[in-house]
Order: structure tokens, then sequence, then C-alpha cells
């Protein structure tokens, strides 16, 4: 059964020629296929834009690894001049492994507000730098996966495939001369969902995990969220697919497969149940790209030492922060190096609370996600005063909106007279149908506002300057936080009664039902988890919009545009309970 499921997704990839390696132009100061070892002395600069080495470290450059099959990737490998054996660490990822020093990463930090200073000029995109690791006693492991680059093969994009080269590179690893045997993955975005599958092959000598922030179904997070073909995002990742060999295209499989009921789709979700090793997961509320994978695995996975952190800003800045890298090492410390520093003392669950106005908490402990003290309440839709009510009403009231009109969207708000925090996961639950057409596209934005009733925003990125706000006015969802956010094709509404819970529904995207003339249906959309505060008198707005309004994750890339028509209509109290479910904590 194995082999014929093995042999079904290889049959349903789609591959096409990779990206020349050489015209991209885009890679970094050490792109050069030059083999051998150097020694970086203590004090060296890869340039002028970068921080000195704090140690002597070793590079071995362009090391070839064998994989099982035969085919040989290519690595660089950075660690202590000293003869102490050493653990490693893994940054898996297609970027390139001199992508550090790549004129996009410069100015993609520049862009950012981040001082490219912070780091060595080492570390590949997103990944652990090897100035601070090495000072503590750690190797670092860059590699180019099959088909980046000089590696030789076809290059897979997410899924089993990474996963198990990914295991025989640490495999590989543990046993060179210079290791202590153990090894351990870190790095955010690609870094991190890359992690999720290579921990579900269970290779003998990884010893921990560190995934800051990624993705962990490659259907739900990456090209058809909610029922939706979002697939622009998807053609930008693919264009870091540079090498000799063929590259495969999954926004071409998108379009061939557009519904999650196969081999292909189901090989690219993490398979949670695999994953046993220690892990450390970080996370934010705010990230429109990996916010659901990251809770998604961390609530999934059967790992039994795990602990979550929730952070109030962007991943890039938080995870290079001194204070930050001081407890990762503290982490890795105790799984890597058998150090007893009572890591295993730290609380499990440390979260964040947003109040959008310059008073966020963070690091709050809990034993658990939502913590234990979080009660879930329903807001019900009052579609005649469009407020939200503890109450049912008793009179069916429907909310209608044209969704080509100038007002596409209808929205109901709650006014709080104490003060509330919420933490944990929303959902809205909605009774809808739609006129003149057989589905719609729903987009849900759940909203604080102040007390004079203005939409409260956080900038999670340092620049907050003129250019940042245009970026991010109706895109670049990633580095404004506007609130929790969900979205739904209705024709995708049948939800998976395996997975769903009442707190996070989940959708098996496996058919398409289509509304009839009027048709009113209930549906259950997922929401982006939240730490928020509300103090008297601030405000909470529900907005169901026809539009896009967040746009894109990142500038640059165009917004998904939905094909909505005629008038769609929110049924409300009565016989028809459409409601906001909210995680309140306890006071």
């Amino acid at each position: 059964m194995k082999d014929l499921e093995k042999t079904n997704v290889e049959r349903m990839k789609i591959f096409k020629p990779s990206f020349d390696y050489a015209e991209r132009n885009e890679e970094g100061i050490f792109s050069s296929f030059d083999p051998g070892n150097r020694v970086l002395h203590k004090g060296f600069r890869v340039d002028p834009k970068f921080k000195p080495l704090p140690v002597e470290i070793i590079f071995e450059k362009d090391v070839p690894v064998k994989l099982r099959d035969g085919v040989t990737i290519y690595v660089d490998i950075f660690r202590p001049s000293n003869s102490e054996n050493v653990p490693a660490l893994v940054a898996w990822s297609p970027y390139g492994k001199s992508g550090g020093t790549a004129p996009r990463t410069i100015n993609l930090f520049n862009m950012l507000g981040l001082d490219n200073k912070m780091l060595s000029g080492l570390a590949k995109f997103e990944g652990p730098d090897p100035a601070y690791w090495c000072a503590q006693g750690y190797a670092v492991c860059n590699p180019d996966p099959r088909g980046i680059a000089y590696s030789e093969g076809d290059s897979s994009l997410i899924g089993r495939q990474e996963g198990k080269d990914c295991h025989d590179l640490i495999e590989w690893l543990a046993v060179q001369e210079w290791c202590n045997s153990k090894v351990g993955m870190t790095g955010t975005s690609y870094l991190a969902f890359s992690q999720w599958f290579t921990a579900a092959e269970q290779p003998p000598h990884l010893a921990a995990i560190n995934p800051w922030e990624g993705l962990s179904d490659a259907y739900r997070d990456l090209t058809t969220r909610g029922g939706m073909q979002d697939l622009n995002f998807t053609k930008r990742l693919q264009v870091n697919h540079a090498g000799k060999g063929k590259r495969e295209d999954v926004y071409e499989e998108a379009l061939q497969y557009p519904l999650a009921d196969n081999a292909l789709w189901k090989d690219k979700i993490a398979r949670f149940d695999k994953i046993k090793v220690p892990v450390f997961v970080v996370a934010s509320y705010s990230n429109t790209l990996h916010t659901a994978g990251t809770f998604r695995a961390w609530r999934r996975m059967a790992s039994k030492e795990k602990w979550l952190r929730i952070h109030n800003t962007q991943e890039w800045p938080d995870y290079y922060t001194d204070e930050n890298l001081e407890d990762l090492k503290k982490f890795f410390d105790y799984f890597l190096k058998d150090k007893d520093n009572e890591w295993d003392k730290t609380p499990r669950v440390r979260y964040a609370i947003h109040d959008f106005e310059g008073g966020d908490k963070v690091n709050i402990p809990a034993d658990q996600f939502p913590p234990k003290d979080v009660k879930y309440e329903k807001a019900y839709l009052h579609g005649g005063m469009r407020t939200l009510v503890s109450e049912l009403s008793g009179k069916e009231i429907p909310v209608a909106y044209d969704a080509q009109g100038e007002v596409p969207f209808a929205s109901f708000i709650r006014q709080f007279d104490k003060e509330t925090t919420m933490v944990g996961y929303p959902k809205v639950h909605l009774y809808v149908e739609a006129q003149e057409t057989d589905d719609m596209d729903l987009f849900i934005l759940l909203q604080k506002l102040d007390k004079h009733g203005n939409h409260l925003q956080q900038f999670v990125v340092p620049n907050q300057g003129a250019m940042m706000h245009d970026f991010t006015e109706q895109g670049g969802s990633v580095l404004r936080y506007k609130g929790s956010n969900g979205r739904l094709r209705v024709s995708a509404r049948h939800l998976d009664e395996a997975l769903s819970t009442d707190e996070v529904p989940a959708h098996s995207f496996d058919r398409i039902e289509k509304l009839k003339p009027g048709e009113i249906v209930p549906i259950e959309i997922d929401m982006y988890p939240i730490g928020m505060v509300f103090y008297p008198g601030e405000q909470m707005r529900l907005v169901i919009s026809s539009k896009n309004d967040l746009g894109a994750i990142m500038p640059g890339t165009p917004g998904f545009k939905p094909d909505n028509k005629g008038k769609h209509t929110i049924h409300t109290g009565g016989a028809y309970p459409s409601y906001l479910q909210l995680p309140v904590k306890n006071p």
C-alpha cells in the first residue's frame, strides 16, 4: 500500500525546468561552487554591511552528501575551530546556502527596518547565524536540497521527499568526527515547516527541533486557503527552485488538482502523529501565512516534550534578538548537550496579549493553549442593531450587501463596559444565502476599535514609515496586524468530522457543494487565534466581506481577487443563530 501511495504521489507531481541558477544572480558572496576548507579568523567580516565574527570558525564549503537514492547534495558547514565535539543545527530550505548576503536579503532587511549588522552574513536566509552558534559550541549546516544550485536531482516543494532527504543529511552529520552525534533543526518560515516533515521521518539522531513559524499543510496554508485558490505567493515561492534539473511546479498542481482528497496533497500535510522529538515552537497571531499552520502543528503533534512561545512581532526580528537567542540556546543546550540548566521547568506555554496601544504583554506563562481559565462564549449577530449580543434575538433579521457594490460587507459591533481579555481560537458560525449566483467567497476580520470607534492596528516590524504604510494599507499583511481573520468559499463548507472540534472547525475540501436558489446554509469559519485585551469603552467589530481587504501577504505579490457577484445575505436571529464564538479569559 505504501509503495502504491508513493507511486501515486510521484505520478501526480508536475515538473518543469528549474530556473537557471547563474542567471538569477540573487545568491550571496559564497555562491560559486568552490569545495574545500577554510578558516575564518576571529574578527573576519564577510562585508562591511555585516558584523565581524566573535570567534574563529572552520568553513567547510560545498561538502558532498549522498542520499539514500544515490543523489548527491552539497552543504556548507560552519563549526568552531577547537577540537571539541559539538552538536549540529540544520537549516533546510531551497533558498541558497549563501543567501544571507544576497541583495534580496539585504534589501528586504532594509525595507523592514532591520539592521543587517545584526548578522554576520554567513546565515542562510531565515536561518541560524554561525557567528552566534559557533561561539556557543554548535556547528551550523546550510544545505542546498536536491535540485537546488549544484545539488543533483529534481527539486520538490514541501512534502515527504524533503523530509526523507533531510533525514539522510541528519544521519550523515551525526557520524562526522567533529559531531557529538546529536543534531537539531531551527529556522523560520520554510526552515520551520521543513522541520515538521523531517521530524515525522524520525531520524534517530535528531534530538530536538525549533520551528519558528511555518505552515504545515501546503493545501490549506499555501495554495487554497479556505477553499480559494490563492496562488500568487505560490508562484513567487517557486522562483527559489533554481538549479540544473527540474522543479516541482505546485502552482500547476493546484490548478490540476483543485480538491484536497488525493495522494499529492496528503503528502504535503505534515504527519503530526509521527512527530515525537522534543520541540520548541514559536508562533504569532499576526502572520497571515504561518499562523494557522504553526498552531495546527502545535495542537496535533505527538511530542510529549513540547513548548510554545507566542510573541507579538514579526518572525524575523523576533528570531535574531539577543534575549530570544539565549532562550533558544537554553533549549538546545538541554537536549543537544545534556546540560542540566532547568529548561524542563520552562512554562510549556508563554503567550502574548496585544492591546494595539503600546501596552502589549508578553511571556505570560500557562500550562496549555488556550489557558485553562478560558471559557468560550457566543456573541450572536443582531441584524437590526448591527451588534453582537449575548442573547439570541427571537426575531429573524437578515442582513444583505451587494458583493460588487460600494459597501460589499456587513459589520457587527460590541462595546465593552469592563476590561476583557481573549486568548484562544475564535470562530464564526453563520447562516448564509447567495442571490443571483451559486457560491460565495467570504472574508472575516475581527477588529479592535478604540473608544472613539477608530480601527486599531499594529506594525510588527521596526519600519513604520510612509512606504511601509503604503505597502501594508491593502497588502503586506504579515507586516501590519489588523486583527484575527478567516475565509471560506461556501461551496467548500463541508467539515472534516474527524478533525473538527467545537473550538476549531476543520474543512475537508474534498467536495464542491454549490448553493441552490433560495437555499440558506450553515457554515463555520475558523479564524486565527488571538491574544487581545479590550478596555472599558473600547469596541470589537466583526466584518463579513466579499472582498479580500487584507490583500497579499507580502509587498510585490498580487492579492487574491474573488469572483463574487450578486447579493450576499447573512441571516440572524430566530431560527438562524449566527454567532461569533470568543475565547474569553476569566478576570
